[in-house]
């Protein structure tokens, strides 16, 4: 929502008026000087959206602003054209609404353009969201990359590496949405003040790393070649792509790190296809490259990749990991009831890659139990698990 300066007007004024911390104004309006404000110009509050309210015979600013639970100075804020003494029948005003649900509808078939729709309103109501793309996928598709905090301590989530394994996208998606929400409306989660989470961290969160392949998998194949064929030659004819995990070529993008490569190479498949094949070198995949190239650029502290299932936490790789990764992974297992594993028989993957480069935690997350992909009747209960691991990513 913006309002326009008077004469007068400061930001800890829209911070009182709106209940609303003043850092979450300061940094919904970047390139303002907070101390040079000026008459006329548009500042954005976010958490609030203005609706349209009709006039009516009786109406006055006050009586709309307490129908509404809200000031008359709030009102005044979002019309100022309009003569405050002198309203008129049938006359249209904008009124403020506090954002009080969830935007994002996790418990749905989840594609890349829902994801798009989705992001895009949470960042028109909460503008210190910063949405960059990291790149683009093999068909053209921007993966964007999500941006929240003001603090020091860098922290990564990502999901959907795997194209069936694309629940992990609406999980992560509803977290966000209750994140943004909690700091708004300053409103605990489980119990935890998430403001503090908002000043000590940047978290970085990628939802869907593999956006084509999870297209391919709710939507089937690619109106454009030479995709549309190829996929189904890889598919071994099928045209059922539920068990895909690759990206568009054929490529497992969680085989594709420098982190024991060849090891991984030389068990795998030896050409693309639905699954476990690791490509002909590693970092040759769009998708992969743009990961590894974020991961240098934000120096992370801390990875989360989030797949499907078993209802584990892969915490270690070549016993290169720091010892404080058991500790988070104890905390993690405790507040989602998730198996700690330190080590499988595994390599190439994202967090086997961060462990082996900067020697810092990173984790795997399976959610869920079942055969990917997992149903959506398994979502609420995947997500209350996965909300506690994700609090506890942050606060840890």
């Amino acid at each position: 929502m913006e309002v326009i300066v008077r004469k007068g007007d400061s930001f800890w004024d829209y911070s009182q008026l709106f209940g609303v911390n003043i850092q979450l104004i300061v940094d919904s309006n970047l390139g303002v000087n907070p101390s040079q404000l000026t008459v006329g110009q548009r500042i954005k509050i976010p958490g609030y959206v203005t609706v349209d309210y009709r006039v009516v015979a009786g109406d006055s600013l006050w009586s709309i602003a307490k129908q509404r639970h809200i000031s008359v100075e709030s009102i005044k804020l979002v019309n100022v054209n309009i003569n405050p003494n002198a309203l008129q029948i049938g006359q249209t005003i904008h009124v403020p609404l506090r954002i009080t649900w969830r935007l994002v509808q996790g418990k749905q078939y989840y594609d890349y353009e829902t994801m798009i729709t989705d992001l895009t309103r949470l960042q028109n109501v909460y503008p210190f969201m910063k949405m960059p793309s990291i790149g683009n996928s093999v068909l053209g598709n921007k993966i964007p990359e999500v941006l929240i905090g003001s603090g020091n301590k860098r922290i990564h989530y990502n999901g959907a590496f795997h194209a069936n394994e694309w629940i992990t996208t609406p999980v992560i998606m509803t977290f966000l949405n209750d994140y943004l929400l909690s700091l708004t409306n300053n409103v605990a989660i489980r119990g935890l003040h998430t403001f503090p989470l908002y000043q000590e961290t940047i978290l970085s969160i990628v939802p869907m790393v593999n956006p084509d392949g999870v297209n391919l998998v709710l939507n089937g194949p690619p109106s454009i070649e030479p995709y549309q064929t190829r996929v189904v030659e890889y598919n071994n004819g099928q045209t059922d792509f539920k068990s895909w995990k690759a990206n568009i070529n054929g490529v497992d993008l969680n085989d594709q790190f420098p982190a024991e490569w060849e090891k991984e190479k030389a068990r795998r498949r030896k050409s693309p296809g639905p699954r476990d094949y690791p490509g002909e070198s590693p970092l040759s995949q769009k998708e992969a490259i743009a990961m590894a190239n974020l991961t240098r650029k934000r120096d992370f502290q801390r990875v989360l990749a989030f797949h499907t299932q078993g209802k584990v936490i892969y915490w270690g790789f070549e016993n290169l990991e720091p010892p404080e990764s058991e500790t988070i992974v104890k905390e993690f297992s405790r507040v989602s009831g998730y198996e700690p594993v330190q080590t499988i028989d595994s390599y190439a993957g994202y967090k086997d890659w961060f462990i082996q480069e900067w020697r810092r935690p990173g984790f795997t997350v399976e959610l869920g139990m079942g055969i990917n992909p997992l149903p959506l009747s398994q979502f609420d209960e995947i997500y209350e698990d996965t909300l506690g691991i994700m609090l506890a990513g942050l606060y840890m």
